[in-house]
């Protein structure tokens, strides 16, 4: 007679059997992949790891050669190169950034050209007795930026990212006042989220021992922190802001920019006034052994 219990016991011992096997398996399986993406990523990142190398004109000849023919020495440019994408492994992207002073002249004067009638006299310059209506701005010349982060791949380009970024423009405001104040702003909310970041991740501590100092930083910080929250950034003042971070000992915000405006950027455009190039491949790699010679894959 068969023996119904130990079929079922030894069914169940192969059963435990395969699924320890599977779950070995998956665990290698998952080891690998994660071994294999940090080693790509590791490959990418290399690719842009320079700092102020490369003549953007030759890098660019090799990217787009048309746009080449504007990055002279007297353009006062340089390209900043980036990783980014929607999936993994992530893309190249690269965009063109000027260091020299924008001067738009229909900016300064915003009208709509086109229209004859801003070609005529009105009737104050003629007769200078009657009342000027209110200007149609409607048409008006407006300066924006849409100059956005291009990808760089032997691949179809994504148009849909970069139509993402061109439609973040930024407005060119004619007054330069106008301009410093909106840095000023940016840059003060760029701290904002660098001390969020740092209150979140529990890396905001005083620098000292002292426990009245390290309550009255504390309550500060928690302070600011639900008001900005609550409120928003426009409610908070960049010296409020700047004495928090100096108290605290969190990483600092300025080097941390400064050295990140640095990684993946090429050399000014001014410093090979005179120099010659001859032809390069349209080649990604021979592009990025331009600006990083060091580099080995």
């Amino acid at each position: 007679m068969v023996d119904y219990d130990d079929a079922a016991d030894e069914v169940l011992e192969v059963q435990q059997a395969e699924t320890e096997v599977d779950n070995a398996a998956r665990i290698i399986q998952k080891a690998w992949r994660r071994f294999i993406d940090k080693l790509l990523f590791r490959y990418y990142k290399e690719l842009i790891n320079f700092k102020g190398k490369g003549e953007p004109r030759i890098l660019m000849k090799s990217i787009n050669p048309i746009e080449a023919a504007y990055l002279d020495a007297a353009a006062g440019v340089h390209i900043r190169f980036r990783l980014g994408g929607e999936s993994f492994p992530p893309d190249i992207y690269y965009k063109i950034f000027t260091h020299r002073p924008i001067v738009d002249i229909c900016a300064n004067s915003p009208k709509n050209y086109t229209n004859p009638a801003a070609k005529q006299q009105v009737p104050r310059q003629l007769h200078n007795r009657w009342e000027i209506m209110e200007d149609d701005q409607s048409g008006w010349y407006k300066r924006v930026e849409m100059n956005g982060w291009r990808r760089l791949s032997h691949r179809i380009i994504l148009k849909s990212v970069y139509l993402q970024s061109k439609e973040n423009a930024i407005e060119f405001h004619h007054s330069k006042r106008h301009r410093r104040e909106e840095m000023q702003k940016q840059r003060k909310d760029k701290k904002i989220k660098w001390m969020q970041m740092m209150y979140h991740g529990n890396m905001l501590e005083a620098q000292t021992t002292d426990p009245f100092i390290v309550d009255l930083v504390q309550n500060a910080t928690i302070g600011l922190m639900n008001m900005v929250e609550k409120e928003g950034y426009d409610t908070a003042l960049e010296w409020e802001v700047d004495e928090l971070l100096e108290w605290t000992n969190a990483l600092n915000f300025e080097e941390y920019l400064k050295g990140w405006k640095d990684i993946g950027r090429s050399n000014k455009s001014e410093n090979f006034k005179g120099s010659r190039y001859g032809p390069i491949k349209n080649d990604p790699d021979v592009i990025i052994k331009q600006a990083n010679p060091n580099f080995k894959i």
